[in-house]
């Protein structure tokens, strides 16, 4: 089970707006935007390139990762945690808790990280990589919901975003080929030197006619460089819109949510169906911040 390094850091939904912004500011600079893995990223994926028994982690070996997403009953979140291996399945999990403090742009962590911490505290496995619904580095002062969870347990973290929170992409982003990508660089909106490579638009799967997939926006949460980040959502995408792990804590999450409330309300739109990932920027569960 994950264990909490640093619980200064879990996000306080009782902590008032100037508070939050100070906790953000103060994670950000414990976060390590670099790569402090304790596997070789080539052996991430669902057919992980990695088979050389001296090196950092065989195809057999390949690391635990969790994918964690999250759907919504009125004021209650149900945070899933998918934990796989390569192509198989390790563990499935899900904790429901109490929504405390509605939306607030920048401060998404707030609402919805404790009950991600929730669900990370019944896990029995201890993943090597958190890949999140969420940005990390790419958010107004670098502490997105990614960093959140990372600088927490110290752990590997990356977000992975369906629309742009804040920074320029180097590059136009529209219409892109699958496995494209560009780097997202710091601009006045962001608690970082201008210029900074914060992360990527990235395009992980296209069609070659209408309607058009939108890219991923990509970004280290903890322990992980900008460039490596982008690398680990390309292997784990394999082909899907989103990483698997992610993408199996998608539907397990609404599997979850049918069976807590069964006909309730409608949650958040199905991931990987043609054109997904074009939620209105900047809204509540849609990937940001």
């Amino acid at each position: 089970m994950p264990t909490p390094v640093r619980p200064e850091f879990r996000p306080d939904p009782a902590l008032d707006r100037e508070a939050m912004t100070a906790l953000q500011r103060e994670i950000a600079d414990a976060a390590r935007f670099r790569d402090d893995l304790p596997f070789d990223p080539a052996s991430v994926g669902r057919n992980p390139t990695v088979t050389d028994a001296d090196s950092w982690a065989p195809a057999a070996e390949a690391p635990l990762v969790a994918g964690v997403d999250q759907a919504f009953l009125d004021d209650r979140a149900v945070s899933a945690v998918v934990v796989t291996r390569g192509d198989t399945v390790v563990e499935r999990t899900y904790a429901v808790s109490e929504l405390s403090i509605p939306y607030v742009p920048g401060l998404l962590a707030f609402r919805e990280g404790g009950p991600i911490v929730d669900a990370l505290a019944t896990l029995e496995s201890d993943p090597d990589l958190y890949v999140l619904d969420g940005s990390g580095r790419v958010h107004f002062r670098q502490a997105g919901i990614a960093t959140h969870v990372g600088v927490t347990f110290d752990a590997p973290a990356v977000g992975v975003a369906k629309s742009l929170l804040c920074g320029t992409p180097e590059a136009d982003a529209d219409g892109r080929p699958a496995g494209w990508r560009t780097p997202i660089r710091a601009d006045d909106g962001v608690d970082a030197p201008a210029g900074t490579v914060i992360g990527h638009a990235y395009q992980s799967r296209q069609y070659d006619s209408s309607p058009v997939i939108n890219p991923l926006y990509v970004s280290p949460g903890h322990r992980v460089s900008a460039g490596t980040t982008v690398d680990l959502v390309a292997a784990l995408c394999d082909g899907y819109k989103l990483p698997e792990p992610t993408r199996l804590a998608d539907a397990y999450a609404e599997e979850a949510k049918a069976e807590i409330a069964p006909g309730g309300e409608d949650g958040d739109n199905a991931e990987d169906e043609p054109g997904d990932g074009d939620s209105v920027e900047d809204e509540p569960g849609d990937g940001n911040g």
